[in-house]
Order: structure tokens, then C-alpha cells, then sequence
């Protein structure tokens, strides 16, 4: 919260200085930060019951808010940076988020109508002979992120096995990675919630000194979210249901290196923002350079050491 009150009297500072010698070029960052201010003040948050869709529910106890669709579109793919993409339906965060608040985290919720995932095959997978096989085919998926204008992704290990709660049919895991070039490692935690015509996902985004409060609050978020009666894995009829083209191990393996780095790093927007008040205000350089040095946030993972989350019950 201090870092994002230094922004505002950095703001404030910069307007002041326009009075006197301005050119385009400040006058057009000062407006670019002006409209980050005034459209995170405008989102929207609801707590309670909410229905995010025909199949999902979401029950936001205090302490925490929902941002809905149309502004998580926003924060993630335009304030962020992402590629768009389908099954955004919006973002978990706790009661004092704000996009521009380097200290926030939140867990971005998508949904897919993949039909139903057969799980018989989640005691049987060996997911060391799985890690090998996807680090061996990153170069052929990477070739077409490249393209794309996005940095390549290299998966270094799995952070946490992936591990499945046959009782609450919800899967979790946690993998290492690097991007493009950079030297240092990140990690990925991902939750998926099985239903009846699909899978929720919950992904975790924030910076690894924030990995045991994310943790902490792990099992809350997979309370929050549940699939409505109906919809529930268990009301699964095999008669009339479609089922999905993959299994457990498939949901692992099949996405693992199309959605990792889905979710750009929030803080390199603030940096941009950061880095163009220091062109103008060069006396202020060093103290804001120390604020803002630490490593930009990625989607976030527990590490080997931490214990697993407690199963939530039905």
C-alpha cells in the first residue's frame, strides 16, 4: 500500500510540475497513469452469492470480493498484457486488492465446457516420465509463442507432483519455469475443480514472497467456488453426458504448456509507470528504483516443502 501511495504523490507531484514545462510526450504519460487510477477505481466487486454462470457458483464470505467478468477482461488482458482468450469469468481477491497495487494477489477463475474428466487413471500416472515428455516437446510449442511476440516458456520441474482429492474430485499442482531468457525461476500453482460438464480453474497470480499468504488462503478459495446442483461431478449420467477427450493425467498434460504464462507479470506495467516518472523526476531516482527492484509477480506455486492445502468437504 505504500509503494501505491507513493504513485499517487508521484502523480500528484507530476500534474503540479505541467504548470510551469510540459512537453507531449509527459503530458501523455501523465494521462496514461491518470486512466489507471480512475479505471481501477471503477471497478465493480461483489460479495455473497454469486452466479458466475449456468453451471457455477461462487459464495464470497468477508474478507474477500469477486471482480466480475468485464473487469477482469480488463486487468488481464489489457492492463496486463495477455493474448485474449475464451473462459475468463473473473477474479478472486481479497477485500483490499487494487490492480495497482504491487502487493496484491488474486486467483483468476476460467471455466471449460470440456465435459466430464474420468479420473480412474489419477493413481496410475507417472508424472516424472510426464514432466520428460512435455520438456521434450517445449520447443515445437514455444516456436509458436515466439511467433506470437511472447517469450518462451521452459518448464525446469514439477514445484509439487501433481495431486488429485478423489473425494472432492479436485486436482492440484505446482511446476517450475523460466521465461525467455531470464535467469531466475518462477512458479505456477493451478487448482482444478471437476464438474459434471467441465472443469473450473483457479490460477494463482502474485510474487513468490507472497507464496504462504497465497497459501494460507488456498482452501477458503476452494470453498468459495463450487459447481451448482447438477452440475456437481457426482451428478454425472453417463447416458446423456458428454465426456471429455482426456483424462486426469490429459488435464495436466494437455494444457500445461498452452496456459503456462497465460497471465502476464503485473508489475511490468507499474514499472512502465514507475520508470516514467524517473525520467522526469531524476532527484527521486535511487529511492524509487529501491521501492520498485523487486522481481515482477508470475503465477504463483507452493513449493516442495509446503504442506498440502486441507481437502475441503462437501
Amino acid at each position: 500500500m505504500k509503494k501505491l501511495l507513493l504513485v499517487l504523490s508521484l502523480l500528484a507531484l507530476f500534474q503540479c510540475s505541467f504548470a510551469q514545462n510540459a512537453d507531449t510526450s509527459s503530458v501523455e504519460q501523465a494521462a496514461a497513469i491518470q486512466k489507471i487510477l480512475d479505471r481501477d477505481k471503477a471497478i465493480k466487486y461483489q460479495t455473497g452469492n454469486v452466479h458466475i454462470n449456468s453451471d457455477v457458483k461462487l459464495t464470497v464470505p468477508a474478507g474477500y470480493k469477486f471482480m466480475s467478468k468485464a473487469d477482469a477482461e480488463y486487468v488481464v488482458f489489457d492492463f496486463w498484457g495477455n493474448p485474449r482468450s475464451e473462459g475468463l469469468l473473473g477474479m478472486i481477491v481479497k477485500q483490499d486488492y487494487s490492480i495497482v497495487d504491487e502487493s496484491a494477489w488474486a486467483f483468476v477463475v476460467t471455466y471449460e465446457n470440456s465435459g466430464f474428466v474420468k479420473d480412474e487413471d489419477a493413481e496410475d500416472i507417472d508424472y516424472d516420465e510426464m514432466m520428460e515428455e512435455l520438456q521434450g516437446e517445449e520447443e515445437e510449442t514455444n516456436a509458436a509463442r515466439v511467433k506470437e511476440g511472447y517469450s518462451a516458456v521452459h518448464i525446469t520441474g514439477w514445484a509439487a507432483k501433481p495431486f488429485y482429492d478423489k473425494k472432492n474430485n479436485i486436482l492440484h499442482w505446482a511446476k517450475s519455469i523460466k521465461f525467455g531468457e531470464d535467469a531466475d525461476t518462477t512458479l505456477n500453482y493451478d487448482v482444478r475443480i471437476l464438474g459434471r460438464k467441465g472443469v473450473l480453474s483457479l490460477n494463482a497470480v502474485g510474487s513468490l514472497s507472497q507464496i504462504g499468504d497465497i497459501k494460507k488462503h488456498v482452501p477458503d478459495i476452494i470453498h468459495i467456488a463450487q459447481f451448482k446442483e447438477g452440475s456437481r461431478y457426482t451428478d454425472f449420467d453417463p447416458e446423456i453426458d458428454k465426456v471429455a477427450a482426456y483424462t486426469i493425467g490429459g488435464l495436466v498434460a494437455g494444457k500445461l504448456l498452452a496456459k503456462v504464462g497465460l497471465f502476464a507479470l503485473l508489475l511490468k506495467n507499474i514499472k512502465l509507470v514507475i520508470f516514467a516518472l524517473i525520467a522526469i523526476f531524476g532527484a527521486l531516482k535511487n529511492r524509487i528504483l529501491g521501492l520498485f527492484s523487486k522481481k515482477a509477480p508470475a503465477l504463483v506455486a507452493k513449493t516442495t516443502s509446503d504442506p498440502e492445502p486441507e481437502a475441503p468437504e462437501n
